[in-house]
């Protein structure tokens, strides 16, 4: 398995990737999204949610992932 920092330094900015972190030694969370920007210390996440900044040293896993799906459209009533 790659290193999930590395890939996370080395990717292209705009790359879609997800994210999971550790939050307290504990709990984990995911962030999928856009990678906007990085430092030596935290990337940047652009989320459905907003912007996610993740402190490097608590990334557990990283990876690419496709684009998302098409949204459908919502059902017509009957």
């Amino acid at each position: 398995m790659a290193d999930p920092v590395h890939f996370l330094t080395t990717a292209p900015l705009g790359t879609r990737v997800v994210v999971r972190r550790s939050i307290d030694n504990c709990k984990l969370s995911d962030a999928l999204g856009f990678l906007r920007s990085r430092t030596a210390e935290a990337c940047v996440i652009e989320t459905r949610d907003g912007l996610k900044t993740v402190p490097l040293d608590a990334v557990v896993a990283a990876k690419e992932v496709p684009p998302a799906p098409p949204r459908r459209r919502p059902r017509a009533e009957i």
